[in-house]
């Protein structure tokens, strides 16, 4: 396909209606509640295996503790206490060799649902298929490539760890010497910081995650794009859950329906990006073939 035309900031807002109208006819709401769905699956399973990574090197209790801020912070402490003690039933080492070894498959299988259902979800909305009669070796694949997706949350933690940490340094030095501006400047180091580890995680998710070769240059423009609107929308979800508690409404599983609307919400925020790199690639780019393994279709 060649390109009708050639990108200009002029022509973002028809682009962004344009994506819209196509996100809403692939049907975000349904994706995002079967992402949502599995993720609650996997939340266990996907926080102990970061924990056991990322702890091995920062320490565990500590590591533990600053996801249990984040949750806090996203929301609300009772959930995030729940969470807090799911991990710790998770962690439970009081099992003889044959549970513990099957505990490792399930636990395995179970965190990378999420991921190889984000996998078949922006397939879809690239109007991807896989090859009739794929053999094993593909879904045995897509569960080491979700795997995969895993460890780079856990080293893109690490390295938020570690910049945070250096952060703090840098704003105590700050507020001795400016200390007006320190609370601008925290907000602002925050905000590069976070939109540029989550632009680089929607980048590896479009580039690597469906069946798909799409060119660098334009998996960027959407990875920013999801990144902001994804950093930007977490804030307005966090006054949300803290001004309106939605999850007290429905008493000891208050925590499963909070993480199901912040999973979907996200979800359905990260869609929007895959739609906009598909619509972006299409008009100003050669589109986005499948691989070797995998077929377009029309819909």
């Amino acid at each position: 396909m060649i390109p009708s035309k050639t990108f200009k900031f002029q022509d973002l807002p028809q682009l962004i209606v344009t994506t819209f109208r196509a996100w809403l006819a692939d049907d975000p709401f349904r994706l995002s509640a079967i992402v949502a769905y599995y993720a609650v699956i996997s939340l266990p399973a996907l926080l102990v295996i970061i924990i056991n990574t990322v702890g091995a090197i920062w320490g565990y209790e500590i590591v533990q503790g600053k996801l249990t801020d984040e949750f806090t912070a996203a929301l609300g402490r009772d959930a995030a206490t729940s969470i807090e003690t799911i991990i710790r039933e998770t962690r439970s080492s009081d099992k003889n060799a044959i549970s513990t070894f099957i505990g490792i498959g399930t636990l395995l299988f179970g965190a990378t649902g999420v991921f190889y259902q984000l996998k078949v979800s922006i397939n879809e909305i690239w109007n991807i298929v896989p090859k009739p009669k794929v053999k094993i070796w593909k879904i045995v694949t897509d569960r080491a490539l979700s795997f995969a997706f895993i460890l780079v949350i856990g080293f893109l933690l690490l390295i938020s760890f570690m910049i945070t940490a250096a952060l703090s340094i840098l704003t105590d030095y700050i507020s001795e010497m400016l200390p007006d501006l320190l609370l601008y400047v925290a907000y602002a180091l925050d905000f590069l910081l976070s939109l540029g580890l989550v632009s680089f995680l929607f980048a590896l998710m479009f580039k690597y995650l469906p069946d798909a070769k799409i060119a660098w240059k334009t998996v960027w423009k959407g990875a920013i794009l999801t990144a902001f609107l994804f950093v930007f929308g977490e804030f307005l979800l966090g006054l949300y859950f803290a001004q309106a508690d939605p999850g007290s409404t429905y008493g000891a599983a208050g925590t499963i329906v909070l993480i199901l609307l912040w999973v979907s919400y996200s979800s359905m925020i990260l869609f929007f990006g895959a739609e906009f790199t598909h619509i972006y690639a299409k008009t100003y780019g050669e589109g986005i073939p499948p691989s070797k393994i995998a077929k377009k279709v029309t819909r």
